[in-house]
């Protein structure tokens, strides 16, 4: 099972720390992935970290302002998201498939429950 954490209220520029935390099974050696679907929109892919080397991708929309990261010892990923825009507004989901599969359009078989992020003034 998947959690995901950390969503809220800001406003643009702002930052928030998204955690996804797992029960049950350990993340350590699995790719990860953070995705996000705003009212009306598709789902799309933000980021993702490898379980084997840590090697990560971004969406070109989010380059340069969000950041993924784990901490196995917690079996714990974070997307670190800093100036924040109003189109980032969206329910951001975290998703694995117990594989070492990183990519932001890999169809992931277990997905958290999202959290819902707003970018607004």
């Amino acid at each position: 099972q998947l959690e995901a954490s950390g969503g809220g209220l800001v406003t643009p520029g702002g930052s928030l720390r998204l955690s996804c935390a797992t029960s049950g099974f350990t993340l350590d050696y699995y790719a990860v992935g953070w995705f996000r679907q705003a009212p009306g929109k598709k789902r799309e892919g933000v980021s993702c970290i490898s379980g084997s080397d840590g090697s990560t991708a971004y969406a070109d929309s989010v380059k340069g302002r969000f950041t993924i990261s784990r901490d196995n010892a917690k079996n714990t990923v974070y997307l670190q998201m800093n100036s924040l825009k109003p189109e980032d507004t969206a329910v951001y989901y975290c998703a694995t498939d117990l594989e070492d599969v990183c990519g932001l359009f890999h169809e992931y078989d277990y997905w958290g429950q999202g959290t819902q992020v707003t970018v607004s003034s």
